[in-house]
């Protein structure tokens, strides 16, 4: 006997819950891909893409995931030789820097660890250090979704600014844009790249390459560009076509335009990010009683510097393995698994794992999850605090 029938909930830091109205709004024939609805369509992403970015550059439009507007922000940026500097704060830019050194770029590396923001003082003394700015570009995530740190993109705006450094600033938005608080120009970031399947609700299949002035300049010498990456044609299409050399992703365009609409129209942005705080915040107050009589612990111990889009949570002993699997099998819920070189103090990945709480999420849906957890821990005999659910309805009920 298992209580885990019924409608199965994906927990996991994306693909996120993709609401029913994006899902029957790709439900329909194929449209025409030459002229009429869907070229028109098209056309109005790019104004509400920029709004969530809170960027007046540009947006290419990729058919690809995270991966694959990596690829296309260093190929419209750098040539072989070029250096950059990687911030790591977990798996993802590390190997953002990875793909970087694949296609012939030099990459200087700073690893933070897995349980650390970017220290500012010791990019600052890596800026200084080259003096003859070889750096083109430092690479950085918001969000990292394998540890869930956020870093201050505005504050390493600042160190380079401070530094008079002239690298470029790219910023991976992947796990948070429309979860976590962003301003792309506010902040000075030349380059951004997210995707389509966590913050904007929308199926796996789409990414974005958000860019300025500067940026674009960057691209006049670029020799890594090639016909298909190139953000030129997509981000000023003379043709249709060229918004994404080739036949758009038709259904995809049709969800996410349902998905913007749900964003920025009806909800709004602010009000998007103001639910993803309290809804991380009851997250966290549920965490922290359980650990006051047991091992659970969140990854990032100051709350400011957590994503309000995915917790990455030790439970210790093996637990975080132990756990999704009695979720899975009695509660319907699948959680996260870890990622990267994150381990426990005993060295076992077993220990972890990662709740998603971004995009279409509410109140009884991160609640069952914490609930769920609460029926598994006492399943299990994994000590906690007893009263975890408790202080997250206490998050919920203050709003």
């Amino acid at each position: 006997m298992s209580l885990a029938n019924g409608r199965h909930y994906l927990a996991i830091p994306g693909p996120s819950v993709m609401p029913d109205r994006v899902l029957q709004a790709m439900h329909r024939p194929a449209p025409n891909i030459y002229t009429g609805e869907l070229v028109d369509l098209t056309a109005s992403l790019v104004p509400d893409l920029k709004a969530i970015a809170r960027t007046r550059h540009h947006v290419a439009m990729y058919i690809a995931n995270g991966h694959g507007v990596w690829e296309a922000a260093l190929a419209n940026t750098l040539s072989r030789g070029d250096r950059i500097l990687i911030l790591g704060t977990g798996r993802f830019c590390l190997g953002w820097g990875e793909m970087a050194a694949a296609m012939g770029v030099d990459c200087q590396i700073i690893d933070f660890g897995q349980r650390s923001d970017i220290d500012m003082a010791r990019v600052a003394e890596a800026l200084a250090a080259d003096t003859d700015h070889r750096i083109k570009a430092v690479m950085a995530v918001q969000v990292d979704t394998s540890t869930s740190v956020k870093n201050d993109i505005a504050a390493l705006r600042a160190t380079l600014d401070a530094a008079g450094h002239p690298a470029l600033l790219f910023s991976d938005n992947i796990a948070c844009l429309a979860c976590d608080e962003f301003h792309m120009d506010d902040w000075g970031v030349d380059v951004m790249v997210t995707g389509s399947q966590k913050g904007l609700m929308t199926p796996p299949g789409m990414g974005f390459v958000f860019f300025n002035d500067k940026a674009d300049r960057a691209r006049e010498t670029a020799n890594l560009v090639t016909s298909y990456w190139d953000w030129r044609p997509r981000a000023n299409p003379e043709e249709y076509y060229r918004y994404f050399n080739g036949t758009a992703p038709t259904h995809h365009l049709y969800g996410l335009r349902t998905a913007l609409d749900m964003i920025l129209k009806e909800e709004g942005l602010e009000a998007v990010w103001h639910r993803h705080a309290v809804l991380a915040r009851a997250v966290w107050a549920a965490l922290e009683v359980w650990g006051q009589a047991g091992p659970v612990r969140p990854n990032i111990a100051d709350r400011a510097k957590r994503s309000h889009a995915v917790t990455t949570v030790n439970f210790g002993n093996g637990n975080g393995q132990r756990l999704r699997d009695w979720m899975t099998a009695n509660a319907g819920v699948t959680l996260g698994i870890p990622l990267g070189e994150i381990a426990g103090p005993n060295g076992r990945k077993e220990d972890f794992l990662r709740i998603g709480h971004m995009g279409h999420v509410n109140a009884h849906m991160v609640l069952g999850v914490l609930a769920s957890l609460q029926a598994g821990m006492a399943a299990l005999q994994i000590p906690h605090g007893p009263t975890g659910l408790e202080a997250a309805v206490n998050v919920i009920a203050e709003g």
